[in-house]
């Protein structure tokens, strides 16, 4: 199947579901879920107003900043932590221990140590970091043993054994932290503006559901979904680019199974 006779079958299926969903929501007539048009209406009255640069553009940069910094921290820690067992042995329980605390249960933590209008990104990047880095120290690990000998036999630097050999080879888990991390970075960024916020998506949130704007509500509920697809779609994009040397078929089951 084409990837154009792909995309044009997800399009119609999200079609034909926002049209259910307006006849469902006007044949209710419940004012707390209105019609998709009017959700639309609304949006598009937000979204491009004064409210991108006081609102969206602060949050998602919020949002970028974390990611790429759990990205940088967790690729660099994955590979240095990958290829030694012993440093693993050591670590491992800490950081099976670190990722099953749910980030939302730190923002206090956070409030209190760093301030309650600046959490927000150590609250990112602590909940992002883990599949970044945990992908990595896999991927690490996995260099092909016929690649090690190679390296061995031209005896490479550090260096060039960890970005010629190390890193291509671990490339493919690291994009699937990447991704991960992204989906999470974004419903992070949303919690910890809930809490102590004076401006982003999430502050918006809370704010049209405390005054009953639920129109309102539902456009800034529909920008999070707009954001989570372009942001995939677009790490996607630069993943096949970067992975262009692999097999064609390994990429499209990877970002089949990653819903790409």
């Amino acid at each position: 199947m084409s990837a154009l006779k792909r995309i044009a079958q997800r399009w119609a299926c999200f079609a034909v579901a926002v049209a259910l969903w307006e006849l469902a929501t006007r044949q209710a007539g419940d004012r707390f879920f209105p019609p998709p048009s009017t959700i639309a209406q609304t949006a598009g009255t937000l979204w491009f107003s004064p409210a991108f640069f006081d609102h969206i553009a602060p949050g998602v940069g919020r949002m970028l900043l974390g990611w790429a910094l759990a990205a940088a921290i967790g690729v660099a820690l994955g590979i240095l932590l990958g290829r030694s067992r012993p440093a693993m042995a050591y670590l491992g329980a800490v950081f099976t221990f670190m990722r099953s605390i749910p980030p939302p249960l730190l923002v206090p933590f956070f409030v209190a140590s760093v301030g309650i209008t600046t959490m927000q990104l150590p609250t990112i990047v602590f909940g992002t970091v883990w599949p970044v880095l945990l992908n990595t120290v896999d991927g690490a690990r996995s260099v092909d043993a016929t690649k090690v000998d190679t390296a061995r036999a031209f005896r490479l630097s550090r260096t060039q054994w960890t970005l010629g050999v190390v890193l291509p080879s671990a490339a493919p888990k690291i994009f699937a932290g990447l991704r991960l991390s992204l989906s999470i970075a974004l419903i992070l960024m949303v919690v910890a503006e809930l809490v102590g916020s004076v401006n982003g998506i999430g502050n918006q949130l809370v704010r049209a559901q405390r005054d009953y704007e639920l129109p309102a509500m539902w456009a800034w509920i529909v920008l999070l979904g707009v954001l989570g697809y372009l942001f995939n779609t677009l790490l996607l994009a630069f993943e096949r680019r970067a992975l262009a040397w692999q097999p064609r078929h390994s990429l499209e089951a990877r970002s089949s199974a990653t819903g790409g």
